[in-house]
């Protein structure tokens, strides 16, 4: 849900990063641990410095701490209740329609070229079947790609 309020604010609304932006901000958080706070920061960074890191590593660390902190006791005694575990299936499932429309988005800004939509097909395919670290499927991504401009292949 993060990447699509990031994408629809950040993007759309304010012009303040591009597609192609934001996918390298998600790629830089697929290598450190925590990647949705490493996106922030790098985000952070791209629009306000080093201080827009700082501001946004707070802004997107803070809220969810305290929230989690808040509702956590909650939660048990809402899932026994059926209406409420309702309405936490349908948030469910609807925020993985929110992932589903912001990944076909994002998808259209980077499968640029038949290289890049075979290794899309081929990350896909190797993270569903396999428990392979998200890290070396981006880094095997890279090298590929890079190995492609090198024999101008793209």
């Amino acid at each position: 849900m993060l990447l699509a309020f990031v994408r629809s604010e950040f993007v759309e609304r304010l012009g303040w990063l591009t597609d192609q932006q934001l996918l390298d901000a998600v790629v830089v958080g697929q290598f450190t641990p925590g990647p949705v706070f490493t996106t922030a920061t790098f985000i952070g960074f791209l629009v306000g410095g080093f201080a827009g890191a700082i501001l946004a590593t707070i802004g997107i660390f803070l809220p969810g701490f305290v929230f989690v902190a808040a509702v956590n006791p909650l939660v048990p005694r809402l899932r026994r209740s059926p209406w409420m575990s309702g309405m936490l299936d349908g948030v469910n499932v609807a925020a993985l329609g929110l992932m589903a429309a912001v990944t076909w988005e994002l998808a259209r800004a980077a499968i640029v070229d038949p290289l890049t939509l075979v290794l899309a097909i081929a990350a896909a395919a190797l993270l569903l079947r396999t428990r392979l670290n998200s890290a070396w499927v981006v880094l095997g991504g890279g090298l590929v790609g890079a190995i492609a401009r090198g024999l101008n292949l793209t």
